[in-house]
């Protein structure tokens, strides 16, 4: 009795053992590699042969077709994303190209200045300036100096000739006194003249 039980129980756990192993098997859900699977165990074995139902064939050729139709699918989508991804990229490389270009020229600009239609460098630019703010400062105070040494020599020539008028004021008082002084004398000896004769 105890070996009948035991034979039992060993064949109940055989049988669920090999329920679990077929339990996530199915020939209408699952991957392909899950349905083969379940053909494979299915089957009957015929000496070195497995006796497979028509039926089963035709329903797992019908699930790898359609499994390959949908990886087609995929693929030429997939197909179609790289296509178009590569676009974008070669429209972005051709951006940055063109941006980097553009940052280039702008550089370019920035380090250097246009004066008189001429480019040159920054530090060019800034002697250039500096010797012309230099040269101008150097007019200017040369001018200043000039401008003071005429004005001096304006102020001397002013008081010369202040002086020189003053002389000749004083000389032509003096020159006009002799005059009338001759006159005088002249009238005088015109007048003892007349009354001697």
């Amino acid at each position: 009795m105890k070996f009948f039980t035991f034979l039992f129980f060993l064949s109940v756990l055989s049988f669920s053992l090999h329920a679990q192993e077929d339990e996530g098997l199915s020939l209408n859900s699952g991957t392909i590699d899950n349905q083969f699977e379940y053909v494979i165990r299915k089957s009957n074995s015929y000496q070195d042969f497995k006796v497979v139902k028509k039926h089963w064939l035709y329903t797992l050729k019908a699930h790898t077709l359609d499994s390959l139709k949908a990886l087609h699918e995929k693929l030429d989508k997939n197909l179609a994303t790289i296509d178009s991804q590569a676009k974008d990229i070669e429209k972005l490389n051709t951006n940055l190209s063109n941006t980097q270009s553009t940052l280039d020229k702008t550089n370019e600009e920035k380090n250097n200045m246009a004066l008189f239609g001429l480019q040159m460098s920054k530090s060019s630019y800034n002697t250039l300036m500096w010797s012309i703010i230099i040269g101008l400062l150097a007019c200017l105070l040369f001018f200043i100096y000039k401008f003071k040494n005429s004005n001096t020599v304006t102020r001397e020539a002013r008081k010369s000739l202040t002086e020189v008028e003053e002389e000749f004021e004083e000389h032509r008082k003096r020159a006009l006194e002799r005059e009338q002084k001759v006159r005088r004398q002249l009238q005088d000896e015109i007048n003892k003249q007349r009354n001697n004769g």
